[in-house]
């Protein structure tokens, strides 16, 4: 059958700069990273926090993410690097593709907690500004796998049909779902969704975030059930699946529980900042105060020279009438 439209599969997806190889899959990762901190950086401070603390803080995050995402994919998928006839070694090649994002927002989360801890800041009020961030790095960090020609659905025959040309690793060449499309899309939206509600319903507490938690969730249980990789499978569903599912339900019960006990958002978020805010206040009331004082002091000193002046006009003038 001929295709009129599909979208194509990169012939490879490494480019070797001399004896450097520049891998489209890093560069979508690193990309998402620093979309996710320059958006982060701008939410936070738009919340009263510092400028720099975002990317400070990922300096803990994003290496702890990494290796929960690897680690996570490597436990739920440890056949392909521990049975018979697989090298073992390969498990530590993440730029061949597989980051499962439960265990780097699991791990992720552990390592922002050490870097907000240092700082004094309440972890939740971070995950608050990141979380679109997040779900937009994921969107960019997506396309890594159409430069993998990897975790494609089922055939398919629609005009936007990904077409898979590798036959490495298990492949069959033929056109099929671009789920690596649809996820993104799914996390753009993410994005969004959670920056309108946030707006909307001023969230704070980490309730953006767990709304970000539970919106990914739905789009990648769909988008889960529609792939033809190998995975494991509880009840005839995939692994990811139950996860998808049962992280979904964890983040609504936090939303309503950290609605009743905590409702609002948090008046503060980075103290530091909020000290050296009230510090500049400070300053700048005592400023206005002594302004005020040599205002006070220089009328009362022009005022002194008048009287002075007119007490010497009043005694010339007396002078003058007894010489008359």
């Amino acid at each position: 059958m001929e295709y009129l439209a599909y979208i194509p599969s990169p012939s490879r997806g490494v480019i070797h700069l001399g004896p450097i190889p520049l891998r489209g899959y890093a560069f979508c990762i690193i990309i998402g990273v620093f979309v996710a901190v320059w958006l982060g950086n701008k939410r936070w401070i738009a919340r009263g926090g510092r400028a720099g603390t975002v990317a400070d803080i990922a300096v803990w995050a994003v290496p702890f993410g990494l290796v929960g995402g690897r680690l996570y994919h490597v436990i739920t998928d440890y056949e392909l690097y521990f049975s018979a006839g697989r090298d073992w070694v390969d498990a530590f090649k993440v730029w061949q593709g597989g980051l499962g994002i439960w265990g780097a927002i699991a791990l992720g989360a552990l390592g922002a907690w050490i870097g907000c801890r240092r700082r004094g800041i309440p972890l939740p009020a971070y995950a608050d500004a990141i979380a679109p961030g997040i779900a937009l790095a994921q969107a960019i960090g997506r396309w890594g796998n159409w430069f993998n020609q990897e975790l494609y659905g089922r055939e398919t025959h629609l005009p936007w049909a990904l077409h898979i040309t590798s036959s490495e690793g298990g492949r069959v060449p033929g056109y099929y779902h671009p789920t690596f499309l649809y996820e993104s899309l799914w996390c753009i939206g993410v994005a969004f969704l959670v920056m309108w509600a946030d707006r909307r319903f001023t969230l704070g507490h980490g309730r953006a975030f767990a709304l970000y938690v539970a919106a990914y969730c739905v789009g990648r249980g769909w988008i889960e059930y529609m792939r033809v990789d190998d995975a494991h499978h509880i009840l005839g569903l995939r692994l990811n699946d139950w996860t998808a599912m049962i992280v979904f339900l964890l983040a609504v019960l936090y939303i309503v529980i950290s609605a009743k006990k905590r409702p609002g958002r948090e008046a503060v978020v980075e103290p530091r900042a909020a000290d050296a805010e009230a510090d500049a206040d400070g300053e700048a009331s005592e400023a206005g105060a002594a302004s005020e004082a040599e205002t006070t002091a220089s009328k009362s000193e022009a005022q002194a020279e008048d009287e002075a002046e007119d007490v010497e006009a009043k005694d010339e003038a007396g002078s003058g009438t007894k010489q008359s």
